[in-house]
């Protein structure tokens, strides 16, 4: 028997007990959202929400405290020089000899604090004999471990060289560097890994403030302040920059490492030993005339420990030039930065 058509009354009074008594018919109606502004389809950044729906007072977040005014930094004593780009690793033609002025280097002589005989090697622009009323800026310019001296200015192919005498003579001639004196003395003996105890002298400062300078200042016409001498040096020398340089910015204007920087069981000392000069304002706003220069290069053995120094540096807001460069811990570099920083030394020093 079909039996369909007795569902039909059944079906209309089930849906007629749910419309109008949901609850007893077994279906849940949905609340109603109360009218009026109190609803919002989006929160608003700002918006005060202790007094909506299910909110308490514990809910709310605190306004955010006002900000601090922040510091604009001071420009440096002497208009920033602009950092020019290295020569290609592969290029040698920035240090081959050309037709150009030549200046000179000499060997000079001189007995240390402790009475010993050391020797330095000199480089004189072009027109330091010409010129005799004129007075020049001095780069004093450190190698390597293992070298001495000699080694700026070598242009052995093989063994290789810092060929300085004939970067300075392009850069003069062409009117990129202004002419100035390089010394480069023999540090080998002096030259430390270890930072220096703040208020003592180590023995490569002690013979640079008491021996190279003065012999230096009385012997060849330079503009003897610490406006006009430069500090640079190579890997060892690169520790002579720092304990010497930094640690005696009444003496030097520019620091320049090239291919160094303190081994990690230092680092603790060596922030322990700069913390007076980094903190110091006048660092940045008079004492250091172009920024700290710091290279390595990306293949060189010393770029772990050049970065992990310049990470103290920046710590204080030191400023500073850091360039990576292509290679590694060798002459290649090292000519390139010489060539490079050549260009921003004494940015106002009038010949």
């Amino acid at each position: 028997m079909d039996r369909t058509h007795l569902w039909h009354p059944l079906f209309f009074i089930l849906i007629t007990l749910a419309t109008v008594f949901p609850a007893a018919a077994g279906f849940a109606a949905e609340p109603e959202l109360p009218a009026g502004p109190e609803v919002a389809t989006a929160m608003q950044p700002n918006q005060d929400r202790s007094n909506l729906p299910g909110v308490t007072a514990a809910q709310t977040p605190s306004p955010e405290p006002p900000r601090p005014p922040r510091t604009v930094p001071k420009p440096g004593p002497v208009p920033l020089p602009i950092l020019p780009a290295l020569p290609r690793y592969e290029d040698t033609a920035f240090y081959a000899p050309t037709a150009v002025p030549h200046g000179k280097v000499v060997q000079a002589t001189y007995k240390n604090y402790a009475g010993k005989e050391k020797r330095m090697h000199v480089y004189l622009p072009a027109d330091y004999e010409t010129k005799t009323d004129a007075r020049y800026p001095v780069l004093y310019l450190n190698h390597g471990g293992g070298e001495d001296d000699a080694k700026w200015t070598a242009t052995d192919p093989v063994k290789g060289g810092g060929h300085t005498h004939n970067i300075l003579d392009n850069l003069i001639a062409g009117g990129k560097a202004r002419p100035m004196i390089v010394v480069m003395p023999d540090t080998r003996e002096l030259a430390s890994r270890l930072p220096p105890t703040p208020g003592q002298l180590d023995d490569c400062s002690r013979e640079y403030l008491q021996d190279i300078i003065p012999y230096v200042d009385s012997h060849y016409r330079t503009k003897a302040t610490r406006e006009n001498r430069a500090l640079g040096g190579l890997s060892m020398g690169g520790f002579v920059v720092m304990n010497t340089g930094l640690a005696h910015l009444d003496t030097f204007g520019e620091l320049y490492v090239y291919s160094s920087g303190y081994f990690p069981e230092q680092l603790t000392a060596v922030e322990a030993s700069f913390k007076t000069v980094l903190q110091d304002p006048k660092t940045n706003d008079v004492l250091l005339r172009v920024p700290l220069y710091m290279a390595e290069g990306e293949t060189d053995i010393a770029l772990k420990n050049g970065q992990a120094t310049l990470a103290i540096f920046n710590r204080y807001g030191l400023r500073n030039f850091w360039v990576l460069s292509s290679g590694g811990h060798e002459w290649k570099n090292w000519r390139r930065y010489l060539w490079q920083t050549a260009q921003i030394m004494f940015p106002d020093s009038a010949h």
